[in-house]
């Protein structure tokens, strides 16, 4: 969840399309939320960790940012909610973080960008500094948090961040995300972490208290109220998003899911009983376990695997002259007795209580997750959704490889000296031919060129044709890499000149701000 790196890949389009990012081909992807290792093929991300494709839900997205149109922003794990309130005008909300290791730079402009647009689209935004991360994985001073802290506090407010409308805190500072952060480690253990994060006996306790810190932070938007909530971030902080999703579920009181008879049933066997259930005559006949038993040891159901349908078997033909009927199961996870018995009452129509768990045969997995929502934040529960992602891609260093806080040259800090600006994008290396004539006859390849990723990712801004221009005449060959870098230098020139005047204009809205600016961990 916490950005202190930025980074980003080249653009795939044609000249009939608005200029998309896009990125190689390698054999394997690792995702390390302290790594320093780039990601070239975007797609694997789909294969190996189950992110969805942004292009599937942009339809959706009311009046998208520029980096959602041109494909940087590339993927989501169920933005969807997120989306369906931001359009409905229902409570949403959006939060990132950054760890304040350096100046803040063009990379973590993607990241400020994208929590001020769900802000103005009217999501509650929250950004905060992980000064706890930074101190306890990166080794950082408190002086030094709180100098970089300042830097990145400033450039989002230059953006458009308002503070009045938003929250922002730092970790060490604020107690219900440390309070949270408790209660949250109740559900964790060493041996989970060692498998997601490659934690061994070397591992400060504190870098481990960091990590649940983060899901306490990527959950806290939704202590006043369970909301849809989204953590813009780069794939690389993906490992975080898994966790607090699963942490989410976890914590809730009851766990929804559809049933065919008393006893459980997993997914797999859930299909068969379904396909044995409707196969027999569904609501128009009374279907018994046993029947159903009699019917899956002769049929073939798609999809399921030969053991998932013995075990159905054997649980029906266990269960006799039971009814098969479809049902929805309230299944107590860590409700108390008095929320249990609120839930029983609360479940109007036909229903089946049990020592464990209620049947209620009235209500649509929809209705029973909210009814079981409210009922537990009625009971002193937190009801959390799980929160949603959307991933960017990394920016390429203008000298190629990764963008790097550490190398200078390789990024444009946005406090670089404008002039230091421009003379970074001067000496950028670019997707263009060895010589002039061949770039006329074939044509930049603005898909690996560094100059052409500054303008569809900043330059450009929000015009989508100024951006499929620079596209078109580098790939057609009309652009040469001097005069394009030229034009970028200047405009980049530009760009850090009036950001830095904005940052000094609302130095005094961040000292009204309600955030500590200098950590009282400090000696």
């Amino acid at each position: 969840m916490i950005p202190d790196g930025g980074s980003a890949a080249g653009a795939d389009s044609s000249a009939s399309k608005t200029p998309r990012a896009d990125g190689g081909a390698v054999d394997d992807v690792a995702l390390d939320p302290w790594g320093s290792a780039t990601i070239d093929d975007y797609r694997k991300l789909f294969e190996q960790f189950g992110i969805e494709e942004f292009d599937e839900v942009l339809p959706e997205v009311p009046n998208p940012h520029y980096l959602m149109r041109r494909g940087v922003i590339f993927g989501h794990r169920d933005y969807r909610p997120v989306v369906e309130a931001l359009a409905n005008d229902e409570p949403a909300a959006v939060l990132s973080g950054f760890m304040p290791t350096g100046d803040p730079h063009i990379g973590h402009k993607m990241v400020f960008d994208e929590i001020i647009w769900h802000q103005k689209q009217g999501a509650d935004a929250y950004a905060l500094i992980a000064d706890l991360e930074a101190h306890a994985a990166r080794g950082l001073t408190w002086e030094e948090i709180d100098e970089h802290a300042r830097d990145y506090l400033l450039s989002l407010l230059a953006l458009g961040f308002d503070p009045e409308e938003g929250e922002l805190y730092r970790q060490s500072a604020n107690r219900e995300v440390q309070d949270l952060a408790f209660e949250l480690g109740a559900k964790a253990n060493f041996s989970e972490l060692q498998a997601i994060y490659g934690f061994d006996g070397e591992t400060d306790v504190s870098h481990m208290q960091s990590v649940v810190t983060q899901m306490a932070d990527i959950l806290y938007p939704q202590l006043d109220e369970p909301k849809p909530t989204v953590i813009p971030v780069g794939p690389d902080q993906d490992p975080h998003v898994r966790l607090a999703r699963d942490l989410a579920v976890r914590m809730r009181f009851f766990k929804v899911s559809e049933a065919f008879a008393s006893f459980e049933a997993t997914d797999q066997e859930r299909v068969v009983m379904r396909a044995a259930y409707e196969a027999l005559g569904g609501d128009d006949a009374d279907v018994r376990c046993e029947e159903a038993a009699d019917w899956a040891r002769t049929e073939t159901v798609e999809g399921v695997a030969t053991t998932a349908v013995d075990s159905a078997v054997k649980k029906l033909q266990n269960a006799g002259k039971e009814p098969l009927r479809p049902r929805t199961r309230f299944f107590v996870r860590n409700a108390t007795d008095a929320a249990f018995e609120a839930l029983i009452e609360a479940i109007d129509g036909e229903k089946r209580v049990f020592e464990e768990h209620v049947d209620a045969f009235d209500l649509s997995i929809a209705e029973a997750e909210e009814l079981a929502r409210q009922v537990e934040v009625d009971n002193g529960g937190y009801g959390f959704r799980m929160p949603s992602s959307i991933y960017h891609r990394f920016m390429t260093g203008l000298t190629g490889g990764k963008m790097s806080s550490s190398v200078p040259a390789s990024h444009i800090s946005l406090l670089d000296d404008p002039e230091d600006g421009y003379d970074k994008v001067k000496a950028a290396t670019t997707g263009g031919r060895e010589t002039a004539e061949e770039q006329r006859e074939l044509g930049g390849e603005a898909d690996k060129c560094p100059v052409y990723e500054l303008y569809a990712y900043l330059l450009s801004g929000d015009d989508d044709e100024f951006a499929k221009l620079v596209y078109d005449e580098c790939v057609g060959g009309d652009r040469l890499c001097g005069d394009c870098k030229e034009q970028a230098a200047v405009l980049m020139r530009e760009f850090l000149a009036d950001h830095q005047e904005k940052r000094e204009e609302v130095a005094d809205l961040l000292a009204e701000a309600d955030i500590e600016l200098e950590s009282p961990r400090r000696r």
